[in-house]
């Protein structure tokens, strides 16, 4: 397995444009770039969209390195603005007010009040601000040690919430003067491997020239390595990710995400990638009483309830879509509220007559036994579609 260490002297993933301090989260999917609006509420990977948002641009505070590669500016410079004056030995800090003022706990306020449970990925992700902000503070001392290490691998199952915690971590690290842009660019294998001799090579040096300055997630990295066939051109793709990992770590974070299981064996097969990554977040599978919390919130947001009687129903819905394939946690979750404000509205076209308000807003019963979970014929679509 080749581990490359030199950079590209074409430096073909330079990009030294600056957004603004703090952009808004748009939800990214394969191909997209997101920037931090705020996400849907607990949905975790529930569903994104096509947004790109470049923002207002600025004038690049990168610098160039000899490989003609920018360079992220000084930990520590949220965004490009100047650095600050090195303090004495025997001056003091005050990291509340630092803390404050980098606007960190926005996010991680964030993250507790919109995601449910997920309790220890949120301590890691409040660890990971807790040693940047201190790495910060050093630096206004002159203490010029590494710089953290901030590739990442993400484990879980779809649904679990890691495509919304990489879009906070893009803006915390964007806040923290760890990230230029603070956008996020999600892709999948298809978006980085070509299909033939020559094209691999362009398609994963674009993906990275737009995610320079920020987090690039790659979803189910594992496909990017077929040990059946050793002339895959995934191969390729490995190889340049890895030379940019290491001579570009200051300019770009690269998260890897997918199964545990196939990723520790991606990672025992690519030696490369796991010396890159100090950072192993593994994001469990939702309970029952968690999933019916997200679907509250669901519904909520677009302005359904459930009725009193349907609350039993969907929590045995669920219980029973769980032990069924392709469980995807909040993805699935989603997709049976939409199918049950489908049977609503034509529930409500049949019977006819005149409705109030809260005929509108009111899920019953009926609009989740009509599911083939209940009636025991066949896969729901997501069973097919996940």
């Amino acid at each position: 397995m080749s581990d490359p260490k030199k950079s590209d002297p074409n430096g073909p993933y330079s990009d030294s444009s600056d957004a603004p301090a703090r952009p808004s989260f748009a939800m990214g999917r394969s191909g997209a770039e997101s920037v931090p609006t705020k996400p849907d509420p607990m949905t975790s990977d529930a569903g994104t969209s096509k947004a790109r948002d470049k923002g207002r641009q600025s004038s690049s505070t990168a610098r160039p390195t000899g490989a003609g590669i920018a360079s992220a500016p000084a930990a520590g410079t949220s965004g490009g603005s100047e650095e600050a004056e090195q303090l004495p030995p025997g001056a003091q800090v005050d990291l509340s007010a630092a803390q404050a003022d980098s606007g960190i706990e926005e996010v991680l306020t964030g993250l507790d009040n919109e995601l449910v449970g997920l309790d220890m990925v949120k301590t890691r992700i409040r660890e990971l601000a807790a040693l940047l902000l201190i790495d910060m503070q050093r630096r206004r001392f002159g203490l010029e040690g590494n710089r953290p290490s901030l590739h990442m691998s993400f484990t879980g199952s779809p649904g679990t919430g890691k495509t919304t915690v990489a879009l906070r971590m893009a803006d915390l690290l964007h806040r923290l003067g760890y990230s230029r842009k603070g956008h996020l660019v999600t892709v999948t294998r298809d978006d980085l491997v070509g299909q033939y001799v020559g094209h691999t090579a362009p398609k994963t040096k674009d993906v990275l020239k737009r995610a320079m300055g920020g987090v690039l997630f790659i979803d189910e990295a594992y496909y990017l390595y077929k040990v059946e066939n050793e002339r895959d051109y995934g191969q390729e793709s490995i190889e340049i990710l890895l030379q940019v990992m290491e001579n570009n770590r200051d300019d770009l974070v690269v998260v890897l995400a997918g199964y545990a299981d196939r990723m520790d064996t991606f990672f025992a097969a690519n030696p490369g990638f796991g010396s890159r990554i100090a950072h192993h977040i593994d994001f469990p599978d939702y309970t029952i009483d968690e999933l019916f919390v997200i679907a509250e919130k669901m519904l909520e947001r677009d302005g359904y309830r459930f009725d009193e009687e349907a609350v039993p129903v969907f929590r045995e819905y669920l219980e029973r879509r769980m032990a069924r394939p392709r469980f995807a946690n909040a993805r699935s979750v989603r997709n049976a509220l939409e199918r049950a404000r489908l049977r609503h509205a034509n529930r409500l076209i049949a019977a006819g007559g005149q409705v109030g308000l809260d005929d509108l807003v009111t899920l019953k019963p009926a609009d989740f036994l009509g599911s083939r979970v209940f009636a025991g014929e066949g896969p729901e679509p997501d069973e097919e579609e996940d």
